[in-house]
């Protein structure tokens, strides 16, 4: 038995959101792309997507199951570039938007090491949260946090996720104890970002499927996260931050977890460029190293 067969249709239906548009990616037709996935889910047991008249979405296994096929996925591209490679030379210039803050302190490390292998690649780095017309701004390659919206005519794969948690410095829980639960949070001095105007709520998801947003009263509110995490780290309350932003603070003990038995959220980043049949080298290159290198889930 093929333990490939069907791996690569699943893969393209979960990135694109619907057997429709990965039917139309590959140039199939829907009910192909869905007896295949259908086959896949028979020899494996499992049920893959949750499927209704009106959408799908995938099951926990599903989700877990389309990890480990894209870094399978990602390997047997890396190999077939690193062929490539000894055909033709990584080269020219590659203009990627990157949000500011993720794009600086995630991203770029990992587009400028690529670089460093390969002198002949060229790099321009955009960094900005506004969101860019790729086509229109002539970018090659964008970096875009949270859920996509429609992306007709744009190819998309998942790069990242950014685990979600709430920190506070050590001295501020010796003096004011560490919250049992979400509503303690009432009680605590907290540190909240402000993004237009307006304060992002911290979101917890629930058994339900459905997300708690907590809103806590603060005195003291910033539009830049590292800001943030520059306060906490002082004393100054609690705050909720994404784990890359804090890992290296929460290991030298200036900062440290709580709430750790309550489920965290997690935010997607993905890759997005325009559509084309054949992808050039260094745009397939630059997709697998985020791929394989930008923070999972779990990491901290």
């Amino acid at each position: 038995m093929d333990r490939l067969s069907g791996i690569g249709v699943f893969v393209e239906a979960a990135e694109a959101g619907s057997f429709s548009a990965a039917a139309e990616r590959l140039a199939l037709s829907r009910s192909a792309v869905a007896k295949t996935v259908g086959r896949l889910e028979a020899r494996l047991g499992v049920r893959l997507f949750h499927r209704t008249t009106r959408a799908q979405a995938l099951t926990e296994e599903g989700q877990a199951f389309l990890e480990h096929c894209q870094r399978g996925l990602a390997d047997i591209r890396a190999g077939e570039a690193m062929l490539a490679h000894g055909r033709r030379a990584v080269a020219g210039r590659l203009r990627v938007s990157l949000p500011v803050l993720f794009g600086r302190r995630c991203v770029a490390p990992v587009l400028t090491g690529l670089a460093r292998e390969h002198p002949g690649l060229e790099l321009d780095l955009h960094f900005t949260d506004r969101l860019v017309d790729l086509v229109e701004d002539g970018i090659d390659l964008a970096i875009r946090n949270g859920p996509l919206d429609d992306q007709a005519g744009l190819m998309a794969r998942l790069v990242a996720r950014q685990r979600m948690t709430v920190v506070a410095s050590p001295d501020y829980l010796a003096r004011r104890g560490a919250p049992a639960d979400l509503a303690a949070l009432a009680g605590h001095d907290c540190l909240v970002y402000l993004r237009g105007g307006r304060v992002r709520g911290w979101l917890f998801p629930m058994p339900d499927g459905r997300d708690a947003v907590i809103r806590p009263a603060a005195r003291l509110r910033f539009d830049d996260l590292e800001a943030l995490a520059d306060a906490a780290a002082a004393g100054l309350g609690l705050t909720w931050l994404p784990c890359w932003l804090v890992r290296d603070r929460i290991r030298a003990g200036t900062l440290a977890e709580v709430l750790t038995d309550q489920p965290a959220t997690v935010f997607t980043s993905h890759a997005i460029w325009p559509r084309s049949p054949h992808p050039d080298l260094k745009l397939r290159l630059a997709v697998d190293r985020l791929a394989e290198r930008l923070p999972g889930a779990a990491e901290l």
